[in-house]
């Protein structure tokens, strides 16, 4: 039991919960700053970018998927700026057509092009593929002290694990100037913190996050640990280093509970096959948040958290 543990499920479910954790500490910071929906637009405009970063290099490795992705970005802030001052219309209602546009472009160009020979398709562009990075050479726990098998593990375990460590440690080593400038911009100017890099900074943060699980779980669980994890540990707490500590539980609680439901849920409620583990993770933690919403202990509270 062990041993098929090990080899079937230990990788993806590492990989879900370093994706959920690596989503979720920016997702706090957007969150705070009222700027969820940056997550949100962060997934889908990846996909257009990754597509054409794959169509013109053929493969998925991280760094064309990175430079594809934050290309597409640009884009999108050019787009968005067009709209807004041709438009003049509510810079919400710009964002929210340039970032439905790209997704449907991104779906498109994966309809019209040739990736059957990699795992890059509309559905893996929605729910990834979880399920698939499984360690083939592992044969029990000794394996994890084993040079020959670690060596075969999924690329995709070491890329989440680097993205989920680099984002832990940034956020430790800016925490006093990121907080100051989410909580007081204007205070934070006048020490003079360069409040518009830090932002910007925070969404490259957000970016590389998403591009790093994209491969794994795809856009929809990007969607859910950006928002859910952070928006339930915002109702636990009026302190900002427990709520970051808050969204990782909720994050770790999600992936490991979501995957699980995904595997054997349907075989205990009776059912023959397993469903997707992307997507019950997602849903999982929008269980959390609307158990936060009805229970949390700071359900009522308006304002924002506390930091020391």
């Amino acid at each position: 039991m062990g041993a098929e543990f090990v080899q079937l499920s230990l990788t993806p479910l590492l990989i879900g919960v370093l994706a959920a954790v690596a989503c979720a500490l920016p997702g706090n910071f957007l969150i705070l700053r009222r700027q969820a929906l940056v997550g949100d637009a962060i997934s889908h405009v990846v996909l257009p970018g990754i597509v054409v970063a794959f169509l013109i290099t053929g493969t998925v490795s991280t760094w064309p998927m990175l430079l594809g992705a934050s290309g597409a970005a640009v884009v999108a802030v050019v787009v968005i700026e067009a709209i807004r001052r041709v438009g003049r219309i509510d810079p919400g209602a710009a964002m929210g057509v340039t970032f439905t546009s790209l997704f449907a472009a991104g779906v498109l160009l994966l309809e019209q092009s040739d990736t059957s020979g990699v795992h890059l398709d509309v559905e893996h562009a929605l729910y990834g593929n979880l399920e698939s990075l499984i360690w083939l050479s592992a044969e029990g726990w000794g394996s994890l002290l084993d040079p020959v098998a670690l060596a075969d593990l999924p690329p995709e375990l070491l890329r989440m694990a680097a993205v989920a460590l680099l984002i832990s440690v940034l956020m430790i080593i800016f925490w006093r100037p990121l907080k100051l400038s989410t909580f007081d911009e204007g205070f934070a100017n006048a020490v003079g913190l360069p409040t518009a890099v830090i932002s910007f900074s925070l969404v490259i943060c957000a970016a590389v996050a998403a591009v790093a699980a994209f491969d794994a779980v795809g856009s929809i669980i990007v969607i859910a640990m950006f928002i859910c994890p952070p928006a339930a540990a915002r109702l636990m707490t009026n302190r900002l280093e427990i709520q970051v500590l808050w969204s990782v539980a909720f994050a770790v609680l999600s992936a490991v509970l979501g995957y699980v439901l995904a595997g054997y849920g349907p075989l205990w409620l009776g059912g023959a096959n397993a469903v997707s583990a992307a997507g019950m993770i997602a849903t999982v933690s929008g269980v959390i948040l609307a158990i936060t919403c009805l229970f949390a202990p700071h359900r009522a509270r308006t304002g924002t958290p506390k930091g020391n």
